[in-house]
């Protein structure tokens, strides 16, 4: 089933990955709007050596030390139990292989941005980073048919964010100077990494909804109705993750444009507010 450790640490990661790229979106465009590119991954400023790359080394070692946890740690070396897998830890091995793919994207777009031998285009590692969330989509897709009630519910409503990951990344490779699409993938990246916090404080921590608990590594609802109030209570969530997201993303907005931003972004909002009025 899971682990409260094992939804909070890739939340995390996607948190902290979603919202610098939000900050390094919004800051980019503001700074020079008709040059804006998109990019899969955001450059700390000021620093020419391994911290420019800071991002991508959190994606790459982040991933890798989640993977052997899920790998190693979780069945305690016991990855093959009478020649086989070790039946006991499937879900484990399930969840190494998606954070193989993240691994992957972060290894191959460091060795693109730092060596020659692998000089990728933009759009491409767009690409990569779609197929990374499609892994970790049918992942929880078929999580969320396999896992029952309640659990599965909260699994199917991360099938959406992760969807909404992958359909801005594909779009950041077929639109690469939009704003609205950068600025999108960051917003669904940084709710994924908030949903999976809500998950674990749901399903593993003191959140439980009233009528449900945790029993024998599923949850069990005493009644239909104590299923329903709890799948009505994850949708409220959602709209809460939503808004703090998109909250942020304003405030973001306005202090970088306060304080970055440059004559051309006032022009653009000025022919805007022109638009608006005719």
């Amino acid at each position: 089933m899971g682990s409260f450790k094992g939804h909070a640490l890739p939340g995390t990661l996607f948190l902290l990955v979603g919202v610098w790229h939000i900050w390094g979106s919004v800051v980019r465009y503001v700074c020079n709007p008709m040059a804006f590119q998109v990019r899969v991954w955001n450059p700390v400023p000021g620093f020419d050596g391994r911290l420019k790359h800071l991002e991508l080394y959190v994606i790459a070692i982040g991933a890798f030390i989640d993977m052997c946890i899920e790998l190693l740690y979780s069945p305690h070396l016991k990855i093959f139990v009478g020649g086989v897998l070790n039946p006991a830890h499937m879900n484990d091995f399930e969840h190494s292989g998606m954070l193989l793919m993240f691994f992957i994207f972060g290894v191959v777009a460091l060795h693109s941005q730092k060596t020659r031998f692998l000089p990728l285009p933009e759009g491409a590692l767009c690409l990569l980073a779609a197929s990374a969330f499609t892994a970790e989509y049918l992942l929880f897709y078929f999580h969320s048919t396999t896992h029952k009630g309640l659990e599965g519910y909260y699994h199917t409503l991360l099938v959406f964010v992760v969807g909404l990951c992958i359909l801005s990344s594909i779009a950041g490779a077929l639109l690469p100077t939009s704003f609205p699409v950068d600025l999108c993938n960051g917003i669904a990246i940084a709710l994924q990494g908030l949903w999976f916090y809500q998950t674990a404080f749901v399903l593993y921590g003191p959140m439980m909804p009233s009528g449900c608990k945790l029993r024998e590594n599923s949850v069990m609802c005493h009644s239909i109705d104590s299923e329903v109030r709890g799948e009505l209570l994850a949708n409220i969530q959602l709209f809460v993750a939503v808004l703090v997201v998109l909250v942020g993303t304003v405030a973001s907005y306005g202090f970088a444009a306060s304080r970055y931003g440059n004559s051309e972004v006032k022009n653009l909002h000025a022919i805007q507010a022109e638009l608006d009025q005719d």
